[in-house]
């Protein structure tokens, strides 16, 4: 019976290791949100693909850039020309890092934690190295991802000197991420 119970237990240990070799989403959630004295604006997408694997502590996002809506027409169409982001030519947003602290996060027991996430954020063909939180919650076996940062528009090349555009789109853009993943 000893044996039994022991056998068991293994194999529910080896299950739920194996079972969370890898969390996906295929319908992450990005906002983005600026604000300037001209109009806020904000983004949604819900296109947003990640894979984490929490054995190995690796995170990656793909964003399709020309999924971003806006509430005015005229924001998107902005947004994806030449003179923006320029999505005909920079299509994914990618973002492939590291949970650095991942002996701070038991992904078997239900609770929340801070992981600290390094790695490279590409956007409009411009790759910079960053560090950011990213709460996890676990919770029945299911996990959930959130982030919150600021990114500079000029670190990835997006820079207006003169014009409206200068004057009405904000230097620094804030990011949302919530990610819900499943096996």
């Amino acid at each position: 019976m000893k044996n039994l119970v022991l056998i068991v237990a293994i194999a529910l240990i080896s299950f739920t290791v194996f079972s969370q070799n890898k969390l996906s989403t295929t319908s992450g959630h990005i906002k983005f949100f600026s604000s300037t004295p001209a109009e806020n604006i904000e983004a949604n997408n819900y296109k947003v693909t990640s894979i984490l694997k929490p054995t190995e502590g690796t995170l990656v996002f793909s964003v399709p850039m020309q999924s971003f809506e806006f509430e005015k027409a005229l924001m998107q169409k902005h947004y994806n020309s030449k003179k923006f982001l320029d999505t005909k030519q920079f299509p994914k947003g990618k973002f492939k890092g590291t949970i650095t602290n991942l002996s701070a996060i038991d992904f078997t027991t239900d609770g929340t934690y801070e992981a600290t996430v390094s790695g490279t954020l590409t956007i409009h063909g411009v790759a910079k190295e960053i560090t950011e939180k990213f709460n996890l919650t676990v919770k029945g076996g299911a996990v959930t991802g959130k982030t919150e940062f600021d990114i500079t528009l000029a670190d990835y090349g997006v820079v207006f000197t003169k014009g409206k555009p200068s004057e009405n789109i904000a230097k620094t853009i804030k990011i949302i991420a919530n990610l819900n993943y499943s096996k």
